[in-house]
């Protein structure tokens, strides 16, 4: 009984500091829970749950996208308060500021996917490059080949070494997956790996374009930047691999990842695999 009036007491006090009456009190607890803080535990435990693994770079714009197709009615203003709310937020920035008219200074000497238009279908349009991975028995080098149209990485090869015979495999396996259109332009930027002599011969015998970047510009190849620094935000910077094997297998799991499920905003929020089955 006395614990019973030492807890009346506690709420008339906090009722008072309130300036709200006892009977107001006891309604709202009472109160059964709305149907729109119902959905709010709902969306943010959906949010919480997306929020895993590769999906830590969703904002707000690509989780609202991933809870519409879950079934989960909302708005992104809505995704946003209650990301906030939970302490989520997306692990990646944009990677470039896109300056209207910067792009008419451009040289289009060696350039030749500068002078055309963006892809249209599949196969048209494919570009390489590399970058450099940290593990705990030292560097290893990954090359990538990505399909413009679709940005779906269609080919990549792993090595200790940087020379050709790494963007040589990496396209290797593009042509084996996946058959380029006759004239398709293949671009890279202008290191050895690419303007050897061997790799040259690849790309014709393919039937394929060569086309590089100017000296110092990655925007010439924005697209494989693009996917080399979410990878790095998404994977690579979140973890210490133990050693190439283990930097292989995960980085090929998020190939998997980014091919099949990860939603691009350039694509109208669809996966690569999605939007080639819908251009089909």
């Amino acid at each position: 009984m006395v614990e019973k009036n030492r807890k009346g007491r506690d709420v008339r006090k906090l009722c008072e500091l309130l300036g709200i009456s006892k009977s107001g009190f006891y309604a709202w607890r009472n109160r059964e829970e709305s149907a729109h803080r119902i959905h709010d535990r709902r969306l943010t435990d959906a949010i919480v749950e997306l929020h895993q693994g590769f999906r830590k770079a969703y904002g707000a714009r690509r989780m609202h996208q991933q809870l519409k197709r879950n079934g989960l009615s909302c708005s992104v203003r809505r995704v946003s308060r209650l990301m906030k709310s939970v302490g989520v937020k997306a692990s990646s920035r944009g990677l470039y500021t896109w300056n209207p008219g910067k792009h008419e200074f451009y040289s289009s000497t060696g350039n030749q996917l500068g002078a055309e238009d963006p892809a249209d279908t599949v196969g048209q349009q494919w570009a390489g490059d590399f970058t450099y991975i940290k593990t705990g028995t030292g560097w290893l080098y990954h090359a990538v080949v990505i399909d413009l149209f679709t940005r779906s990485v269609v080919g990549w090869s792993f090595s200790r070494k940087r020379n050709s015979e790494l963007t040589k495999s990496a396209l290797k396996m593009a042509l084996a997956r996946q058959r380029p259109q006759e004239g398709c332009i293949f671009h890279s930027d202008q290191g050895i790996e690419y303007a050897a002599h061997e790799y040259r011969e690849l790309v014709e015998s393919a039937g394929m374009t060569r086309s590089m970047s100017r000296k110092g510009n990655p925007l010439d190849n924005a697209i494989v930047e693009s996917f080399f620094h979410s990878m790095k935000t998404e994977l690579v910077h979140q973890r210490m691999f133990e050693n190439e094997i283990d930097a292989v297998a995960h980085i090929i799991e998020y190939i998997e990842f980014y091919n099949r499920e990860r939603l691009h905003s350039s694509l109208g929020y669809q996966s690569p695999s999605e939007y080639e089955k819908l251009a089909a």
